[in-house]
């Protein structure tokens, strides 16, 4: 049986720059930059002391006063972003008939869930004693419980699932709705990821890491992609959800088609629990697989947005992987990595950029790597310097790539009959 070709019909963004899928596209273009001193707790005593903090967000907008104490902030980001998409993508939900009803599904993930909530029930449980736990904590903190209210508020009672890949979870929750419905068991997937970590333990325990950057008097100029000076990423929070849908069931409603997703790889490094191989192994064979499933030779390929975190050994090792992935083909490629405006959106980073690489597609357009002021030699492909570039973009690839050696590729492409 022919597999069914799948379209993305709504994107949804909140981050750094911005609250709305809009508003964080015109700033990405812009290149203006999300990165600040951390306000939700006291961070004088860290080493790192700056986040990619999402301004203003008020839950009420999108979730009941009753509900709110409930619910971990990644849980709100994850149904504003979803209400941007389905939004967008014109879905009339929640659809009244029990079988069409069926055909809708949500998988939504997180790298780590709650961990502001984690952290205070833990302070309750030492201060106050056990009796004072509240009895919401656990459906506040875990994982699925995204896909969970999602799933609730539009009546979608397909499939429901959840991933926790680390930085590839929203990557593996797109692909994994584009495999269910390519093979029938949707039409309708509301996919991608949500994460809230700038708290101390989230914050203290990558710097314990020496994985972030330490820029703290210039926290704009501290991702840095590629850059020679760069010293390490830092921690973002937000949500990125797109809406696949089967394509004839996309064009039977009139939907708005942004692009075809047509490709998803994945891949294990088998290697290190933090580290890539130095040669990018696992991030060439990922992206291998990807073009392999669209059934694309490389040179179609125009535009990537990389993972690209800002770090040494990161950055190196995918530069290689996409040298080894693209061959000649490399050098003519355009790649940015929009964490440098909105830092590391950990399991939410994979949802954000696959928005971001359909908008690419929508507009012919290729977002910037800002900051990218003086090139790292080792890394020395075109990396869209500080501007975004109009540019025609037929094909798209994202890029995620996780702790424990987990990766994954999605492709988009241009929607055409």
């Amino acid at each position: 049986m022919a597999r069914r070709r799948v379209v993305v019909t709504g994107v949804g963004l909140i981050c750094s720059v911005g609250t709305g899928t809009e508003s964080v596209w015109s700033a990405i273009l812009k290149g203006q930059n999300g990165i600040g001193p951390i306000t939700q707790f006291d961070a004088s005593a860290f080493a790192c002391r700056i986040a990619g903090e999402v301004k203003d967000f008020n839950p009420l907008l999108y979730v009941e006063k009753k509900e709110v104490k409930k619910m971990g902030r990644f849980i709100q980001f994850a149904i504003a972003a979803s209400q941007f998409a389905v939004e967008g993508a014109q879905l009339n939900l929640p659809y009244a008939d029990e079988e069409a009803a069926e055909q809708v599904g949500v998988y939504i993930g997180s790298g780590i869930g709650a961990f502001e909530i984690i952290e205070r029930e833990h302070r309750i449980l030492l201060e106050r004693g056990p009796d004072r736990i509240s009895p919401f904590f656990i459906p506040s903190v875990i994982v699925n419980l995204a896909s969970g209210y999602v799933s609730i508020r539009y009546g979608a009672k397909g499939p429901n699932s959840a991933t926790a890949t680390a930085c590839t979870t929203s990557a593996h929750s797109i692909g994994d709705s584009f495999r269910l419905i390519q093979h029938g068991d949707a039409s309708v997937m509301i996919c991608g990821g949500s994460e809230a970590c700038i708290t101390p333990m989230g914050v203290g325990g990558f710097a314990a890491m020496r994985a972030l950057s330490t820029r703290n008097s210039e926290p704009e100029k501290a991702s840095r992609p590629w850059d020679k000076d760069r010293d390490g990423f830092i921690v973002g929070e937000g949500s990125g959800i797109l809406v696949l849908e089967e394509l004839e069931y996309a064009k039977r409603r009139n939907a708005p088609i942004l692009a075809e997703i047509v490709g998803y790889g994945m891949s294990g490094d088998a290697h290190h629990i933090t580290a890539p191989p130095e040669d990018g192994n696992g991030g060439y064979r990922v992206m291998r697989n990807a073009m392999r499933d669209a059934g694309i030779d490389p040179s179609q390929v125009q535009y990537v947005n990389a993972h690209g975190t800002s770090t040494g050994l990161g950055d190196r090792a995918e530069t290689l992987a996409i040298k080894r992935a693209f061959g000649e083909h490399a050098s003519k490629l355009a790649v940015s990595s929009t964490k440098s405006m909105t830092g590391h959106l950990l399991g939410g980073a994979g949802g954000l950029e696959a928005g971001l690489s359909v908008l690419a597609i929508r507009d012919q357009i290729a977002p910037p790597t800002i900051n990218h002021d003086h090139p790292d030699p080792e890394c020395d492909l075109d990396y869209v310097p500080n501007v975004a570039r109009p540019m025609a973009i037929e094909y798209a690839l994202s890029n995620s790539f996780g702790f424990g050696g987990t990766n994954g590729s999605l492709i988009f492409k241009r929607y055409s009959e």
